[in-house]
C-alpha cells in the first residue's frame, strides 16, 4: 500500500506554510512517497519551484491550488460575503493546468479580489475540466454545512458541545454540496475528503470525521485520506508557530497567555497540536481506513504527467521590407558598422577589420542559434523610444556592455572591444540545453520620472494583456531572520537586537562564499567567520554545537532563513509575451495598484518561457537631464 500528499502547503502560502519546495521533496523521498501535490492558499506561484524540486527527487509533481469560496458572486463586496471556504483543486493534465491558471488569475479580478482572491463556484465551474477536487476538512464548505455556527462548532472541546451547532438534516445539506461539486467536475473528479490525522486533539474534526464516512457509505461516495501539511515534520511545528504569531502581529509570550486564559485565538487547529506535517504511511494507516488510502494513490495515477517548463515565447517583432529577425538584425548590425565603426575610424586596419569581423560573426551565431534576435530588436526599440523622448537611455549597465551587437544596433553606448570587454560575462550559451535556452539579462534604463511611460509604450506595442510587471517575494534572511526571531520572543530589546544583527553582513557582500556552502546561511557564515563580534550573544562551541545567551534563538533563525514573508512588485521586471498571461501565467492582484502582475518570480518566469525586461528607473539620469520632482509636477 501506498499513499500520496495531495493537500499541502509551503511558504508560497505567506507566513502560514512553512516549507519550502526541496524540504517538502526531501520528506517525500525519505518517506519513499512517489508523488505529492502542492495546494497554497489561492496561488499557484510556487509551482515551477516545486516541479523541480520534486523531479530532482525523481517524485511526481501534482500541481493544485486551495481556492477561498464566497457563497455570492465575488462581486458583492460587503461584510456579508466576505466569510470563505476552502477548496482544493489540481491538475490531471495539462488542460487542469491552463485551467488551474485561469482561474487564479480570475479570482484576482478587481470584480472578485476582496481581502483575499476569490471565487465562487459557479466561477469556478468555468475552469473545471481537467480538474480533480476535493472537500471536507475543517473550514472546507462540506464540513460547514455541517454546523449552524462553524467557527463555534471547531472551538469546541468536547463532541456533545460540538454536537449542539450540528444542524438538523445535516445530511441533505453536505449532500445538497456534494452534487453541486460532482455536476462541476464530474462524479469521477470529486472526492470527500476524510482529514483525520488531527481527531484526537478536535472534537469537531471526530465528528466531521465520523458524519463524513457515514455518507459515504450510505451514497456510495469517493472518499481518500488526506493530511493538512504546512511543515515538513512534527518538530518543524514550532518554528510554524513562530511565523503564525508574525502573521498575527503578536509575540509568543503573548500568545501563550492567551491560551492558557481560555482566549479565542486564530489559527487555534495549529496552537493545539504538531500534526501539520508531512506524515508518514504509519501515521496515515493507524487513523485512515485502506480504501481512503488507496484512493489518494488513485488520484496520484489520474494525474498524468505534463511540463509546464517551456522555450522562451517573445512576440515576433515586426520587421521592415518582410525581413526575418535574424535578417533584420543583421542588417542594422551591417549598418551600425559604418554608421558607427567605419566613421569612428575604428575599422581602418585589416587587423582591426579582422578583430570586429570575427566577434561580429560569433555573437550573431551564438544569437541565431538560441532564436534571439527577436529579443535583441525589442531590447533596441524599447531604447530607441526613449531617445525618440528626448530623454537618456543610458550607456550600458554591467556585463551588457560586453555585446558589440548591442553596441551597433544603438542599444549601447560602450564599444566592447575597445574596452576589452567579453561577450561571454554577457550570454552564456553553454547554459543552454537541449529543453531550455537561457535568455541574456540586459537592464534598459530611463529616468525614473518617465519610466511608466516607457512601459506604457511596451504595453501599447506589445499588447496590455501580453505586458505585466512581476512580483518579488521577501524572505526572511540573516538580519531578517534573527531579528523576527529575537523580536517574537521577546528576547531582548530593540537596540540590543539591531545591534547583534548588525553584526551580520549583507548577502551580497559575500555571495560567493554562500555558493560555497553546502547550506547557505548568513548568520552561520557570521558565527564561522565574525566569532568575536557574536561571541556574547552565541557561538560555535568545540563539538560544532550553538551555545550562549541567544544560542536557541539563533538556531531557529538559521531554521527559517529563506522562508517567504511578504510579497511586492519587481522593482524594475517587466514581463513580454506572446500570449495573453492571464492564460499561461498567474496573475495576482497588486495592492498598490488597481492593475495585476505576473505571479511568479523572474526565474520561474523565465523556466515557464515568459521573457523578463529589466526596465530600470535612474533618477540619476533625472538630475543629469537637469529635471526635478518639483519641476515635472
Amino acid at each position: 500500500m501506498s499513499w500520496t500528499p495531495l493537500h499541502l502547503h509551503t511558504h508560497y502560502s505567506l507566513l502560514d506554510g512553512l516549507s519550502k519546495p526541496e524540504q517538502v521533496a526531501d520528506r517525500c523521498e525519505k518517506l519513499g512517497y512517489t508523488s505529492c501535490a502542492i495546494t497554497d492558499h489561492g496561488n499557484i506561484s510556487g509551482a515551477v519551484a516545486f516541479v523541480q524540486a520534486m523531479k530532482n527527487k525523481n517524485i511526481k509533481p501534482i500541481l493544485g491550488c486551495e481556492f477561498y469560496l464566497c457563497e455570492q458572486s465575488p462581486s458583492v463586496q460587503t461584510a456579508e460575503n466576505r466569510d470563505l471556504s476552502h477548496l482544493c483543486v489540481i491538475s490531471k493534465n495539462k488542460t487542469g493546468w491552463d485551467n488551474l491558471v485561469k482561474a487564479v488569475s480570475r479570482s484576482n479580478d478587481e470584480d472578485c479580489f476582496y481581502y483575499k482572491p476569490r471565487l465562487d463556484l459557479d466561477t469556478l465551474a468555468s475552469y473545471s475540466e481537467g480538474l480533480i477536487a476535493f472537500s471536507g476538512h475543517p473550514n472546507s464548505d462540506i464540513a460547514n454545512a455541517m454546523f449552524s455556527d462553524p467557527k463555534a462548532a471547531y472551538s469546541a472541546e468536547t463532541e456533545e458541545a460540538v454536537k449542539a451547532y450540528v444542524v438538523d438534516g445535516w445530511n441533505d445539506k453536505v449532500m445538497e454540496k456534494v452534487r453541486q461539486y460532482q455536476s462541476i467536475f464530474g462524479e469521477e473528479n470529486f472526492f470527500i475528503e476524510i482529514q483525520a490525522i488531527d481527531q484526537e486533539n478536535s472534537a469537531a474534526v471526530r465528528m466531521i470525521v465520523k458524519g463524513l464516512r457515514w455518507l459515504c457509505k450510505k451514497y456510495k461516495l469517493h472518499s481518500i485520506a488526506t493530511a493538512d501539511s504546512h511543515y515538513p515534520e512534527k518538530q518543524d511545528s514550532v518554528d510554524h508557530t513562530l511565523l503564525l504569531c508574525s502573521l498575527m502581529n503578536t509575540t509568543m509570550k503573548k500568545l501563550k497567555k492567551k491560551i492558557e486564559d481560555n482566549q479565542d485565538v486564530s489559527f487555534g487547529c495549529f496552537l493545539r497540536s504538531n500534526n501539520f506535517h508531512i506524515p508518514s504511511l504509519e501515521e496515515i494507516k493507524e487513523v485512515n481506513l485502506e480504501h481512503e488510502i488507496e484512493n489518494a494513490k488513485l488520484i496520484a495515477d489520474m494525474c498524468e504527467e505534463y511540463d509546464i517548463l517551456d522555450q522562451p515565447k517573445l512576440p515576433k517583432f515586426e520587421c521592415p521590407d518582410g525581413l526575418s529577425e535574424n535578417e533584420y538584425l543583421r542588417k542594422l548590425c551591417r549598418e551600425g558598422w559604418a554608421n558607427i565603426l567605419a566613421k569612428q575610424g575604428k575599422v581602418s586596419t585589416k587587423e582591426a577589420i579582422e578583430d570586429y569581423r570575427a566577434r561580429i560573426e560569433k555573437e550573431l551565431k551564438v544569437i541565431d542559434d538560441a532564436d534571439l534576435a527577436g529579443y535583441f530588436l525589442i531590447v533596441r526599440d524599447i531604447v530607441n523610444y526613449v531617445n525618440s523622448l528626448g530623454l537618456l537611455a543610458g550607456p550600458g549597465r554591467g556585463s551588457a556592455a560586453g555585446c558589440l551587437v548591442s553596441y551597433l544596433v544603438g542599444i549601447t553606448l560602450v564599444d566592447p572591444i575597445e574596452h576589452g570587454l567579453i561577450f561571454e560575462r554577457f550570454y552564456n550559451s553553454g547554459r543552454n540545453t537541449a529543453d531550455h535556452v537561457s535568455l541574456p539579462d540586459r537592464d534598459s534604463e530611463a529616468p525614473a520620472l518617465s519610466r511608466d511611460n516607457v512601459i506604457d509604450y511596451i504595453k501599447s506595442k506589445y499588447g496590455k494583456d501580453n505586458v505585466s510587471q512581476m512580483i518579488t517575494y521577501i524572505c526572511l534572511q540573516g538580519r531578517s531572520a534573527l531579528s523576527e526571531v529575537l523580536r517574537l520572543h521577546e528576547a531582548c530589546s530593540y537596540d540590543e537586537i539591531k545591534k547583534i544583527t548588525s553584526c551580520l553582513p549583507q548577502e551580497s557582500q559575500i555571495s560567493d562564499q554562500l555558493a560555497e556552502m553546502e547550506n547557505p546561511s548568513l548568520i552561520t557564515w557570521a558565527l564561522m567567520n565574525q566569532p568575536d563580534e557574536l561571541y556574547d550573544h552565541c557561538r560555535i562551541d568545540e563539538d560544532g554545537n550553538l551555545s550562549g545567551q541567544h544560542s536557541k534563538f539563533f538556531e531557529q533563525a538559521i531554521r527559517i532563513e529563506g522562508t517567504f514573508k511578504s510579497q511586492g512588485k519587481h522593482a524594475a521586471g517587466v514581463v513580454i509575451s506572446s500570449q495573453n498571461l492571464n492564460h499561461v501565467c498567474p496573475m495576482l492582484s497588486d495592492k498598490k495598484s488597481s492593475e495585476k502582475i505576473a505571479g511568479m518570480e523572474m526565474n520561474d518566469l523565465e523556466a515557464m518561457g515568459h521573457v523578463k525586461f529589466d526596465i530600470l528607473g535612474i533618477s540619476l539620469l533625472d538630475k543629469v537631464m537637469g529635471v526635478t520632482h518639483e519641476q515635472n509636477s
